[in-house]
């Protein structure tokens, strides 16, 4: 490997090793205490599971700025269906479910199948609103009317195509107003759950969250580097029109990686809602950028065709540290905000550097 790869490879390693090193000196034993370094990881596990989703999603050429409002509705979901009574793993699935659902409707929009998506939405949404009385139970109706309505559409054959970016900057208002729209604009409280706050308390070795986000990690990382899938999101991000005429189903794949990386969100909100113990219309802004800035300072390419999942984790890091370093040093928040604003341009910035050099 000559040194220019190297380095590139070693950078978001090199670049925690550093920013930690140069808190650790500035504030002592606070900062590198093992309870504060817990701390730092279950902050991390909510913005590292994200990210990696994010990082599917960016190789393949595209980006998504709702994550934040997609892990707000999640919550609010999860909570509703925990305060109707609907219990824990029902709730779990309507959390994560949910994360999935917006992952088909972002993937739907951009690939250009509106026509099916207003007649499944208008669907879904009736019988949701008729449902409603029911309780938990309205939610996974809702849905199952939504599947039929998008398996019964087949023949609605007109596309639109648009863009990702346009896409999810329109669903990051939208998500953040049915969340809120979901707790009539109040949080969302339910009645303790042992097992769902247990996932992100510190002891032990490493808080249950924490290997979470470890195994969600080691998932996707496995599926972009070594499954078909994984290699056609990489041959979409690096050329469309190459992967279509190598007989890639460009949209079919793109649909899986907004379902695969909303998904990641809506497991991200798991670890919210048991952070929050509630569920909050109001959570995870500023995600969006973020989840985007870990993959970047990562290694991966906002032109698409490049990123790792371990370098998003790395990054997720970097911000952590960041932001939990100024904290001890008594910062004020208006600072930490500067210094994460630099370091996200300082990314974009290296990752346009990466391009004119190929």
């Amino acid at each position: 490997m000559n040194p220019a790869r190297l380095l590139r490879a070693m950078g978001p390693s090199l670049g925690l090793f550093v920013t930690w090193l140069l808190f650790a000196v500035l504030a002592g034993g606070k900062f590198t205490s093992w309870s504060n370094t817990e701390l730092m990881l279950l902050q991390t596990a909510v913005v590292g599971t994200a990210a990696v989703g994010a990082t599917w999603i960016i190789v393949s050429g595209g980006i998504d700025l709702s994550v934040g409002s997609n892990i707000a509705l999640c919550t609010m979901a999860g909570a509703g269906v925990l305060q109707a009574g609907g219990g824990l793993w029902l709730a779990l699935v309507a959390t994560i479910a949910t994360g999935t659902l917006v992952g088909w409707l972002i993937g739907a929009l951009v690939v250009g199948a509106l026509p099916r998506v207003l007649v499944t939405l208008g669907c879904g949404g009736g019988v949701f609103l008729v449902a409603h009385g029911l309780g938990a139970w309205a939610w996974p109706l809702g849905v199952l009317a939504g599947a039929v309505a998008w398996l019964s559409s087949r023949r609605l054959s007109w596309k639109l195509p648009l863009s990702p970016f346009i896409v999810t900057l329109g669903l990051w208002g939208t998500l953040r107003g049915l969340a809120k729209g979901l707790g009539d604009n109040q949080p969302i409280y339910f009645e303790r759950n042992d097992t769902l706050a247990g996932l992100m308390v510190t002891g032990g070795v490493l808080p249950a969250g924490v290997w979470i986000l470890l195994a969600v990690a080691a998932i996707a990382a496995v599926l972009l580097r070594r499954s078909v899938f994984g290699r056609r999101v990489v041959a979409i991000g690096s050329s469309r029109q190459t992967a279509r005429l190598c007989g890639v189903d460009v949209p079919r794949t793109e649909m899986g990686v907004y379902l695969l990386g909303c998904t990641c969100a809506g497991i991200a909100a798991v670890l919210q809602l048991s952070y929050l113990s509630m569920g909050d219309s109001t959570t995870a802004q500023g995600y969006e950028l973020k989840t985007i800035a870990a993959a970047v300072i990562g290694g991966a390419s906002l032109a698409g065709g490049e990123g790792s999942i371990g370098g998003t984790l790395l990054g997720a890091l970097i911000m952590t540290v960041v932001d939990n370093g100024c904290t001890k040093l008594g910062l004020d928040n208006w600072v930490q905000e500067v210094v994460t604003g630099g370091i996200i341009v300082g990314a974009v910035a290296l990752d346009r550097l990466r391009l004119a050099r190929r």
